[in-house]
């Protein structure tokens, strides 16, 4: 396979309502069926009008810059400094949720566009309607990478080519079959053409050509399958957000234990998490053996029946009234160790005859 990268000259500015279709058409009359076309979504942004009015400078364009970045988004993912990084409406994970304030007049901004699979599909159409031109559109943006320095362009929308290339199933040189290799080739062919596009020279279109995956007769799904399901993201949050969060959840742990064993390894790692921080000489013990276990929870107020495990805890001894408030903070912090270790627990009175103060269920 040989690709060739090619810029697409001569487009200018474009102004709300231009025909992005003609203007492609007549800067680019050497185009073949087959092509790929990756176009820059601002110049999308700027036919469709998705322009916002803003101050040229001073507080108040801070001001109306971030109530434009609340309403296009949907979810706040981190935040450092002046840095925003934010889930859009349409589900990317964009620094400012893609508003640009470059090549553009200053006192306005640019939004992405409300729809950036179905601005391909229109594109597509017209130069295949209207110019008898099949080709595949890509409409890119610039994102950051986590783990990686450095900005690329990505796809936010495409038509007339699938956005993945599935190899799951296929059989590697060495006989293995594929499990998880999905290559988002739509967002290295937009990678490709910000080679020549740049960030100063004015091209806001490229063209890659000898790329196979061209030629279909639908538009298939588009770059949405590109946005992974929030249930499948591992990294949905910022890290201090995401330490916020299991802050908050710490301090409203629900009573309640769990249906399946817990492994005691696990249930020792969460009692040496907090064996640093607790009050000196407070003792946290599992009961492991079933019938000394059996025997003691025959005798807890309101044992419940799905609970599979048993944590016995005790304070320092003498104990007066603080101490006791201390020990109910100790054991919250047991409770929060396990939680993160996914074993649930319900806070009960302890065994009787026991030198225990309190049990967790578990």
């Amino acid at each position: 396979m040989r690709l060739e990268i090619l810029p697409v000259l001569g487009i200018g500015d474009v102004t709300e309502g231009d025909d992005l279709a003609a203007l492609i058409a007549g800067a680019a009359p050497w185009l073949r069926q087959g092509d790929v076309l990756v176009v820059t979504s601002k110049i999308v942004s700027k036919a469709e009008g998705r322009l916002v009015d803003v101050p040229a400078d001073g507080p108040e364009r801070l001001t109306a810059r971030d109530e434009v970045l609340a309403a296009e988004t949907a979810r706040v993912v981190a935040t450092r400094g002046a840095t925003r990084i934010v889930q859009t409406h349409h589900g990317f994970v964009m620094a400012s949720a893609g508003i640009d304030a470059s090549n553009v007049d200053k006192t306005r901004l640019v939004l992405l566009p409300k729809d950036p699979d179905a601005s391909a599909r229109a594109l597509r159409a017209a130069l295949r309607d209207r110019f008898e031109l099949d080709v595949a559109v890509i409409i890119s943006d610039t994102m950051g990478r986590p783990w990686r320095n450095g900005l690329t362009d990505v796809a936010l929308g495409v038509a007339g080519m699938p956005a993945i290339r599935d190899h799951r199933g296929e059989i590697d040189p060495y006989g293995n079959e594929l499990q998880l290799t999905q290559i988002a080739v739509a967002d290295e062919l937009a990678g490709a053409g910000e080679l020549i596009k740049g960030k100063c020279d004015q091209v806001p279109v490229a063209v890659v050509r000898g790329y196979p995956g061209t030629g279909r007769a639908d538009d298939d799904e588009g770059a949405a399958v590109l946005v992974r399901d929030a249930a499948l993201d591992l990294f949905s949050l910022g890290t201090a957000e995401a330490t916020a969060a299991g802050l908050r959840a710490a301090a409203t742990l629900a009573d309640g234990p769990g249906s399946t064993p817990a492994d005691p390894a696990v249930v020792a790692r969460a009692i040496a998490a907090v064996a640093e921080v607790v009050a000196p000489g407070t003792v946290f013990t599992h009961v492991t053996d079933d019938e000394v276990r059996a025997g003691m929870v025959a005798t807890v107020p309101g044992w419940p029946e799905q609970a599979t495990g048993l944590l016995l805890g005790a304070p320092p001894t003498p104990v007066d009234q603080p101490d006791l408030v201390r020990f109910g903070a100790d054991l919250q912090r047991l409770r929060t160790a396990l939680a993160a270790e996914g074993v649930p627990s319900a806070l009960l009175p302890p065994p009787a005859g026991s030198a225990a103060s309190a049990a967790l269920a578990i």
